[in-house]
């Protein structure tokens, strides 16, 4: 292998083409020309010693090596943006860039006013959303401040508990007047319910506390909170979401509020380093203002 450090350029093509599964799609996302992809590919084949990818019939296939670099590739880009948000926002002035990672619901439906009203107040503040429900690693840098709803277990990230989001069954009215309301849980089970495709911890904690939920067969079932929020809005059926999300549309009714009580404990977090950053300090705090009004 040779001893010579390939640079970090070599890296970021190596990972587009591994992303964009071509030449021309990984060119194009770079604003590069293909030669000059093709050029760095084979720099870092020749500088590691090993073919990375190989031509199939639906593009480049990266080989295993290929596949166990591109965590360690990601983790490159990862610092590198994270360097740039940094630079950009270097002085005493609230500027620059915040990436903020948030799930579907929380991105898409409630986060969108409290940064305009961010950006109103601090015109020189700008963000990336990133919405996912995975939980982004603060460490590695992934994002800048993160919405979670379960508590950060790691030792240096700071953290503020904004409160717990009240959740509750819904149905659109067209839907109530076409299948009738229910009046307990055991009611539920002649309804069109609307949730999730696959299982996780969080689902199956808040199925634990709801044992009526238990055996309760879906008519949608889909892993998308925007869909299954989509899907109580057209009159699908019955799901559960945020009360404060359905209390804007007077169209929505809130189902068996006394025998369904749900919550989502709220966390906004960030790496205790961003603590003397003004952009994220400012995003932090009002994030956590923002987000007040819509906690139990």
């Amino acid at each position: 292998m040779n001893t010579r450090k390939p640079d970090w350029d070599l890296y970021r093509s190596f990972l587009a083409v591994a992303r964009e599964g071509s030449l021309s799609a990984a060119a194009r996302s770079l604003g590069l020309t293909q030669p000059t992809l093709a050029r760095h590919v084979e720099d870092l084949e020749r500088a590691l010693g090993t073919t990375l990818f190989v031509r199939s019939q639906r593009g480049l296939s990266p080989t295993d090596v290929a596949r166990s670099l591109i965590p360690h590739a990601e983790t490159l880009a990862a610092t590198a943006d994270a360097l740039i948000r940094a630079a950009s926002g270097d002085g005493g002035d609230v500027a620059g860039t915040v990436r903020i990672s948030a799930s579907e619901i929380m991105g898409a439906e409630v986060l969108p006013p409290i940064l305009a009203a961010l950006r109103e107040r601090h015109p020189a503040l700008a963000f990336e959303l990133v919405l996912t429900n995975a939980v982004e690693d603060l460490m590695q840098r992934e994002a800048d401040i993160a919405v979670r709803m379960v508590a950060p277990t790691q030792g240096a990230l700071v953290a503020r508990h904004v409160g717990r989001i009240p959740l509750g069954f819904h149905a659109h009215r067209r839907y109530l007047d076409r299948a009738g309301t229910p009046r307990t849980t055991a009611d539920l089970a002649a309804h069109a319910l609307i949730g999730f495709d696959r299982g996780s911890a969080a689902i199956r904690a808040m199925a634990a506390r709801v044992p009526a939920l238990d055996g309760l067969r879906f008519a949608l079932a889909t892993d998308s909170d925007i869909a299954q929020l989509a899907a109580i809005r057209a009159g699908f059926g019955i799901g559960i979401c945020q009360v404060p999300i359905a209390a804007r549309d007077p169209d929505l009714v809130r189902l068996l509020p006394d025998a369904v009580t749900l919550s989502l404990d709220t966390w906004i977090v960030m790496h205790e380093d961003l603590r003397a950053s003004p952009r994220c300090r400012a995003t932090f705090d009002g994030l956590v203002e923002g987000l007040a009004p819509a906690m139990e």
